[in-house]
């Protein structure tokens, strides 16, 4: 009798290219990994990998022969799964998510906690990801849905649509209330304290872009790499923060942060829905992207 574990081990060993990648990936220890790899190859007749210094290559006579139909076997099979799935109208598998910290907190949590509901036996796991790492996540098949910051220029991914609006603003504590009453030249920002993120992220991106095409030159005087401690620091009086309206919602009607309007004020966002390009999305991960795709905020 044919021993799929031992097949789906091997094939997730040849893409890693790794005992211990592929141990993380499928959620078993390493020893446990070399283990089932060394019975299939007994149970083969052959040796199916070669073990270099750089990690597991599929070896010549062995590995690399039966390798295209294994992938091609374990393809069917979990199209078989998929579809046995929808005809039951329930889901169960593996659902990676690709998203931000605070994507996640802000937007997928309502869904996660709907989905997880729905369909309990699937396993959702969150992948904490900038944009750029969630592209490469997607292409290498390490995730079956991401959450970026749109324009994404990436022919090897596929863009579902926008299901989120951002519109970044300035916002501070009492501190700065005099900034508040009326709309500023966003030009008089230069002159006081900004809490911005990061240089290497999306957001911070997009604003220096913009204030550039403006001749503006915003330099923080923070640089941060969670929007959740720049909020907190903003709320303490440390410096103006530059983030999406959508983000501090709660602090605007609560009066924890004050709205500093300018002119002209800085272009709305958008984040997209990414999924992998060539992958046929199994049924569990179809029902998530329905379900978020049909609540657009």
């Amino acid at each position: 009798m044919v021993n799929l574990e031992l097949y789906r081990v091997f094939y997730t060993v040849a893409k890693c290219g790794s005992l211990t990648k592929a141990a993380e990936e499928l959620f078993i220890s390493q020893p446990a990994v070399s283990q089932e790899i060394k019975q299939l190859e007994t149970q083969l007749g052959g040796q199916l990998f070669n073990r270099t210094r750089k990690g597991m290559e599929l070896s010549e006579t062995g590995g690399k022969q039966i390798f295209p139909l294994v992938e091609q076997a374990l393809k069917l099979f979990d199209q078989v799964e998929s579809k046995y799935s929808e005809i039951k109208g329930t889901a169960t598998g593996i659902v990676r998510v690709c998203a931000s910290d605070t994507v996640s907190t802000h937007f997928l949590l309502p869904f996660v906690k709907e989905y997880h509901e729905k369909y309990p036996d699937v396993n959702l796991i969150l992948q904490n990801c900038t944009s750029n790492e969630t592209v490469e996540l997607l292409k290498n098949k390490k995730g079956d849905v991401g959450f970026v910051n749109l324009p994404i220029d990436d022919s090897d991914i596929n863009l579902s649509g926008v299901v989120m609006q951002l519109h970044d603003t300035f916002v501070a504590s009492e501190k700065f209330a005099h900034l508040t009453k009326e709309p500023i030249d966003l030009k008089r920002l230069q002159d006081y304290p900004l809490l911005m993120l990061e240089l290497s992220t999306a957001t911070r991106q997009a604003i220096v872009s913009y204030a550039h095409s403006q001749g503006i030159h915003l330099h923080p005087e923070v640089e941060l790499g969670s929007l959740e401690l720049m909020t907190e620091l903003a709320k303490a009086g440390i410096g103006i923060a530059c983030i999406p309206r959508e983000f501090v919602k709660h602090e605007l009607e609560s009066g924890s942060l004050l709205e500093i309007k300018t002119t002209p004020s800085l272009p709305s966002r958008a984040i997209g829905l990414a999924l992998p390009k060539t992958e046929d999305l199994t049924f569990a991960v179809k029902e998530f992207v329905k379900m978020v795709s049909g609540n657009k905020k």
